[in-house]
């Protein structure tokens, strides 16, 4: 009965169908015809369930128009596409003579030699006898590839999340030479397969600490990439690799076999001039010790300098509309230091009157406008609701979705939760694009990396000659000068807490997602972003760390107990035991570990492993002795 009268008030949900089948179940047992929950003769039944019927039937096609009409989201592809020799997938299973086996891989054993005469050879196969077969591989379980540890230390949650993947976005790597890109062997090799429009994957990393609650870094997690694909379509975004709109791409139209490429990527290692250790000594950062026999981290090296963004092909007026709106709504939203916000890569009027500098659309704008896309909606979602501080009259059970049809719990807004979050989280994002199908991680292959940062959560490479850690992004506190000189003039107070960290309104981050009551005087979720361009081999791996890993170790250490490590899986899990062994706070700690071109000679640069080897088995040390002081 519930269910049917639920009914009336709007479309059929869920809870309509449990009804109608317990009163249609319960009804049935005892005899008879039931209709609406009353026991009829047939004839009344014969006479008024078709009508009714017909009646249900608009209802239902109209809760299909409106089903229709909502949008529907794409779910993240936390896997890559690559193509593989179909023998890789089923030993021999496409061979039409000799004597191959059809086993799997598993059940075969190593021949011994014995008596008796020996088995048949196989014959020899001539021409390209493996096809290629296009799979779909986890991300999260490419351990070779990439790792991943989170650990919520002493907290009672953890209030990190990351995410890792491949985007819907043209390509935006800086194109190769048509002499290099149609050079080569061809013929069918294990690369990366394209992605739907044509161009190779890109790759998507990034890493959210969120701070008085997981909501903000939740809401990163699970939408953050679709603003950056959303806002590359609206852009109408080109790819870097092509001539011109709809014209076949300079690089990557010859695919080479794996042998070539395993050729190449051997040459390319042995390339690299790796320094001695006498070469690093003085420009490695190591933590040293103060008169009071305590440790102290190094001064941060500067982050390294970016690239010039590479204009793309796109909609220009369409974006320069979108952006000046943008900004609009966030100075009519927010106010406060919003009224003379002019983010970069924006052409935006200046304040004299004077014509606005042409700035070319690039993958940079796209990032910029979908973190402040996204910081607008969320904080908005939050202005909406209620405060969980003040008491309403609301009944407990005003969220409930059996009062209202089913499908609108997915279309409402529920950004953030129920109820309003004052919290937030930073944010710190890598793009990977490669001029060509050939993997990122391959050592014969260049690739683009584009940094978008947010807070205190850091990006860090490895670099492959000398074995030392390049940060790419910086921490933005108020004591960073640049950052104190950008809010000054809005923040009241800044102050100091008992541990000697400068604070903005009791934050320690000028910039993150969220932090709605800060938002008026600056701290805003306008990226740091930076352009790389990796060179072949020239570095082993980029590492995502949050403050819970950056906050306790240096750069240097970070990047020394990933080269320990067999894996970037097992190098990830290292570094998050490490830190949470020898913090003293406890904090959240996630760390990724991205693999890059000059993995395999990760310990060969500079001092290896060992310029803070001592540092560490001090911190391990202190961290065991029973007479250590835990505040």
């Amino acid at each position: 009965m519930a269910g049917n009268q639920l009914s009336r008030r709007g479309a059929w949900s869920l809870a309509d169908s449990y009804g109608f089948i317990a009163t249609f179940v319960a009804e049935s047992r005892a005899g008879g015809l039931v209709y609406q929950g009353r026991r009829v003769d047939r004839k009344t039944y014969t006479r008024i369930a078709p009508i009714d019927r017909q009646d249900e039937g608009n209802r239902l096609q109209s809760t299909a128009r409106v089903l229709r009409d909502v949008p529907q989201r794409r779910h993240f592809h936390d896997y890559f596409v690559t193509n593989l020799p179909s023998s890789s997938l089923h030993p021999d299973s496409r061979s039409a003579t000799g004597p191959h086996h059809k086993l799997p891989r598993s059940a075969s054993t190593p021949h011994t030699t014995g008596p008796g005469p020996s088995p048949a050879a196989a014959p020899t196969m001539f021409g390209p006898s493996r096809d290629l077969t296009v799979v779909r591989i986890p991300l999260r379980s490419a351990k070779h590839h990439f790792g991943v540890a989170l650990s919520r230390g002493t907290r009672p949650y953890n209030e990190d999340t990351y995410q890792a993947g491949t985007l819907e976005v043209p390509a935006f790597a800086k194109r190769a030479p048509i002499s290099l890109s149609r050079s080569g062997k061809k013929g069918p090799g294990a690369t990366s397969a394209d992605s739907a429009s044509g161009d190779p994957q890109v790759f998507f990393f990034g890493v959210y600490d969120g701070h008085g609650g997981n909501e903000c870094s939740d809401f990163l997690r699970e939408r953050l990439h679709e603003y950056v694909e959303q806002t590359a379509e609206l852009f109408e975004l080109g790819s870097s690799l092509k001539r011109g709109r709809g014209k076949e791409r300079d690089a990557g139209e010859g695919r080479e076999g794996r042998r070539g490429l395993s050729e190449k990527g051997k040459e390319s290692l042995e390339r690299v001039e790796m320094k001695g250790k006498e070469d690093v000594r003085d420009s490695m950062k190591v933590p040293t010790w103060n008169a009071e026999g305590r440790l102290e981290k190094p001064t941060p090296e500067p982050s390294l300098e970016g690239e010039e963004p590479e204009p793309i092909e796109s909609n220009t007026p369409k974006a320069i509309e979108l952006e000046r709106s943008l900004v609009a709504q966030w100075k009519e939203t927010v106010g406060g230091y919003f009224r003379r916000f002019r983010p970069a890569y924006f052409p935006l009027p200046t304040s004299d009157g004077s014509p606005p500098a042409e700035i070319p659309v690039s993958i940079e704008t796209v990032l910029m406008y979908a973190f402040l896309k996204a910081d607008l909606d969320f904080v908005t979602a939050q202005a909406r609701k209620p405060d969980a501080d003040a008491h309403n009259d609301e009944p407990l059970n005003a969220d409930d979705i059996l009062g209202q049809p089913a499908y609108r719990s997915s279309a409402k807004d529920r950004i953030g939760g129920p109820k309003r979050f004052l919290g937030g989280s930073t944010a710190s994002v890598a793009l990977i694009s490669t001029p060509s199908p050939t993997p990122f991680w391959h050592p014969a292959s260049p690739s683009t990396m584009v940094i978008a940062h947010v807070g205190d959560t850091r990006i860090l490479l490895c670099e492959t000659a000398t074995g030392l850690a390049k940060p790419v992004t910086t921490n933005h506190h108020p004591s960073t000068p640049v950052e104190g000189a950008r809010l000054r003039r809005y923040a009241a107070t800044f102050v100091t807490d008992s541990f000697g960290e400068e604070r903005m309104s009791g934050l320690a981050n000028t910039r993150s997602f969220g932090d709605m009551r800060s938002k008026r005087i600056g701290v805003s979720a306008e990226p740091e972003l930076a352009r790389i361009e990796l060179s072949p081999a020239e570095y082993s791996f980029v590492v995502l760390v949050s403050d819970g890993i950056s906050g306790t170790l240096s750069d240097q250490e970070i990047v020394d107990v990933v080269k320990e490590a067999k894996t970037p899986e097992q190098g990830a899990r290292d570094v998050v035991g490490y830190a949470t062994e020898v913090s003293r706070d406890g904090d959240n700690a996630s760390c990724l570990v991205v693999r890059l071109g000059g993995w395999e000679r990760r310990i060969e640069g500079g001092m290896g492993s060992m310029g803070t080897k001592e540092v560490r088995d001090f911190r391990r040390g202190e961290a065991e002795d029973p007479r250590r002081g835990r505040t």
